[in-house]
C-alpha cells in the first residue's frame, strides 16, 4: 500500500479545519472491528466549499422530487465535470480543475445559455446524441425539457429545435437512453410526475410517459428510422400508458437477448392501483407492458431510484429500488423460466434493506432516492449508494437520515458504513454523481441536496492508525470508443477477470435519481496486480481478451488489437 499524495499549502487551512474529523476517524478501526467489517472503510472528506461548490437545489413543491447532476468530460481533459439542477435556482456548470490524486477542486463556468432555460431545472443526464465526440446534455424540467448541444472548450448551445424535439410542458423526473438496433442515434425515454392540469391534482394524476425514437432526414426530404444520414429528428412521441408518477427509469437488458427493455421505477402515492413497470422494447413495434400471465409480478412501492449491476456475475443483472420506508433489491427468480420476468425481493437476506437511519433517530422509516452500485473501498466487491433524505417535513418519517454506505462483503451481502466513512451529514439527498474526480484510482462522491448546499466527499482512502490514510485495494479505470454510432458503446457489457473473480459492468445512460455520469468505468480489483478485460460491444461483438496491469486507465478502442494506457498529467 501507498500513502496519498501530500497536501499542497494552498489547502492547508481546510486541512486544519477537519483536524477534529480526523481525530474522530482515527477510531474508525475499532468501531470496523465492532461491526464484524473485515474490509476497508472509505475515508470521505466533505470538500464542497473549498472545491468552489456552493450549489442549492430548491423551490417549492414541484422541487421536492428531482435534485439531480450530470458528470461528464465537457472539454477533453478526462476529468469529470459536472452539471447540477437548481430547481428554482439556474443550474450551473463547474468545470473540473483538481490535481491528480491532489484536492478536489471546481471553477464555476457561464454556459451562455438563456437563463430561463437553466431555471426550472429538475435533472441532467449526458449522452453524445449526434456521435460528434462531444458530450451533450438532457435536461429533465418542470415545463419545457430540452437537449444541449455540447461543443468544444464546455460549450453548449440548445439544439432542442435543431434536433426537432419538442420538450413538452411536463413535470419531468427521469430519464433513460439507449442505441436500439440499427439505428445511428439513440431512443430517449422520458418519465413524466404529476399531470398538475388534471382536476383532483395532485391525486390520481399521474402523467403519461414518453418515448422518442429518432427519425433521420437523408437530406431528400424524407425520413427514414433506419439510422443513416443527416442529423437526428425527434419529432415523433410514442406515448407510454399508463404512467405511475415515475421517478427513475433505465434500459436493462435483463433477459441477455441483446435489446433493451425498459425498467421503471413509480412513485404509488400519487396513485392508487399504481405499480413498478417494465415496458418490452421491440425495435420494430410500439412498447407495451410485461403482464402477470409472462411472469411480471405486481409491486408496489414509493418507487423513487433505482440502480442495475451484475453482483455475482452471471449475465442477469440485480436491482436496488429505493422508496420511502425501505430499499429492494431483486434478483431474477432461480426457477423462473428463460424469458420471464419473474424477479424475488433478497434485500432482507443481504443486509441491504436501509429502512431506517443508521445513527440518530433510527425509530421512523426512511426515505431513500439516488441508488447507484459502485466499489469504494477497491476491494472488488460492489457496494451500494443510498441518498437519503425527508421530502420536506413529513413528520412520519426520519428527519435527520444520512446517507447509506452499505459495502459489499465476501458472502455478497451488505453492511453499512455510512458513518465510519464521513458521509453521514444532516442534509436532504437526492441525486448523486459517484466518479474519480481527481483520477487518484479512488471514487469520490457528489450529492445534491435539497434545500441546502451539495456535498462533494473526497476520497481519500483507508483509514489506518493515528488517523493517517492509505491506498486500498488496486483498480481499474475503463474508456470505450467505437467509431460511428454510439461512441461511448452505451449498452457495452465490460467484463473484468483477475484470478478466480470476474467483475461486470454496463455502460448505460439512466437509472439513480434525475442524474447520471458518462465516463471511465471503476472496477476495483481488491489485491490482484494483473487483470483480463473482454468487451462484449452493443451489438453482441465480443473482444480479444486485453491483458492489463492494475492501477491503470484503460482505453479500449473497438477493434483494436491491443488496449491504451492513458497517464493522467
Amino acid at each position: 500500500m501507498r500513502m496519498n499524495s501530500p497536501v499542497s499549502l494552498g489547502a492547508l487551512a481546510a486541512l486544519v479545519s477537519l483536524i477534529p474529523a480526523i481525530t474522530a476517524a482515527s477510531d474508525i478501526t475499532q468501531d470496523r472491528d465492532k461491526r464484524g467489517l473485515v474490509m476497508d472503510v472509505p475515508f470521505m472528506v466533505e470538500q464542497a466549499g473549498a472545491a468552489g461548490i456552493d450549489h442549492v437545489y430548491d423551490g417549492p413543491w414541484e422541487f421536492f422530487v428531482g435534485g439531480g447532476g450530470a458528470g461528464l468530460d465537457c472539454n477533453g481533459d478526462r476529468k469529470t465535470d459536472l452539471f447540477i439542477a437548481g430547481g428554482k435556482n439556474p443550474a450551473q456548470l463547474y468545470v473540473n480543475k483538481s490535481a491528480t490524486g491532489g484536492e478536489l477542486s471546481f471553477e464555476k463556468r457561464e454556459t451562455g445559455l438563456d437563463p430561463a432555460l437553466l431555471e426550472n431545472v429538475t435533472g441532467a443526464y449526458p449522452v453524445d446524441i449526434d456521435n460528434d465526440g462531444h458530450k451533450d446534455i438532457v435536461l429533465l424540467r418542470v415545463g419545457r425539457n430540452a437537449i444541449l448541444k455540447g461543443g468544444p472548450d464546455c460549450t453548449f448551445t440548445n439544439a432542442s429545435r435543431q434536433f426537432s424535439f419538442d420538450g413538452g410542458r411536463e413535470w419531468t423526473t427521469a430519464f433513460a437512453a439507449t442505441f436500439e438496433k440499427d439505428r445511428t442515434y439513440p431512443t430517449l425515454a422520458f418519465g413524466n410526475y404529476v399531470d398538475r392540469s388534471a382536476p383532483g391534482s395532485p391525486w390520481g394524476t399521474c402523467h403519461d410517459n414518453f418515448l422518442f425514437r429518432p427519425q433521420v432526414d437523408d437530406k431528400s426530404g424524407n425520413l427514414s428510422a433506419s439510422g443513416t444520414g443527416g442529423e437526428p429528428d425527434y419529432s415523433q412521441q410514442m406515448t407510454l400508458s399508463p404512467g405511475y408518477c415515475t421517478l427513475s427509469m433505465l434500459f436493462t437488458d435483463w433477459k441477455r437477448s441483446g435489446e433493451p427493455d425498459l425498467r421503471m421505477t413509480n412513485d404509488r402515492q400519487y396513485y392508487r392501483g399504481g405499480e413498478e413497470q417494465l415496458w418490452r422494447m421491440d425495435p420494430q413495434r410500439p412498447p407495451r407492458l410485461y403482464r402477470a400471465a409472462e411472469g411480471w409480478r405486481h409491486v408496489t412501492i414509493w418507487g423513487m431510484g433505482i440502480a442495475e449491476a451484475d453482483l455475482n456475475a452471471d449475465g442477469y443483472p440485480e436491482y436496488a429500488l429505493t422508496s420511502m420506508g425501505d430499499t429492494k433489491l431483486q434478483t431474477l427468480d432461480e426457477e423462473a423460466e428463460e424469458g420471464r420476468p419473474v424477479y424475488r425481493d433478497i434485500a432482507f437476506e443481504r443486509g441491504a434493506t436501509a429502512q431506517r437511519p443508521y445513527v440518530g433517530d433510527a425509530i421512523r422509516p426512511s426515505t431513500g432516492w439516488h441508488s447507484e452500485f459502485a466499489d469504494f473501498n477497491n476491494d472488488g466487491k460492489l457496494d451500494l449508494f443510498i441518498a437519503k433524505g425527508n421530502v420536506e417535513k413529513m413528520p412520519d418519517f426520519a428527519d435527520f437520515d444520512p446517507d447509506n454506505m452499505l459495502l459489499g462483503t465476501h458472502d455478497g451481502k451488505f453492511v453499512e458504513a455510512g458513518d465510519l466513512s464521513g458521509i453521514a451529514l444532516h442534509t436532504k439527498g437526492r441525486g448523486a454523481v459517484i466518479a474519480d474526480f481527481n483520477n487518484d484510482g479512488m471514487l469520490d462522491l457528489l450529492v445534491v441536496n435539497r434545500g441546502g448546499k451539495a456535498s462533494l466527499f473526497r476520497n481519500t482512502g483507508a483509514m489506518a492508525q493515528g488517523g493517517k490514510t492509505m491506498q486500498m485495494g488496486n483498480w481499474l479505470e475503463i474508456e470505450l470508443a467505437q467509431k460511428g454510432a454510439n461512441r461511448d458503446a452505451v449498452g457495452a457489457r465490460i467484463s473484468v477477470k483477475s484470478g478466480n473473480e470476474t467483475r461486470v459492468r454496463t455502460i448505460q445512460v439512466g437509472g439513480g435519481h434525475a442524474s447520471g455520469h458518462i465516463g471511465f468505468v471503476h472496477v476495483g480489483l481488491g489485491v490482484a496486480e494483473r487483470a483480463q478485460i473482454r468487451v462484449q460491444w452493443p451489438d453482441g461483438e465480443w473482444s480479444a481478451p486485453f491483458r492489463v496491469f492494475a492501477n491503470q486507465f484503460v482505453r479500449i478502442d473497438r477493434g483494436a488489437e491491443s488496449a491504451r494506457y492513458w497517464l493522467p498529467e
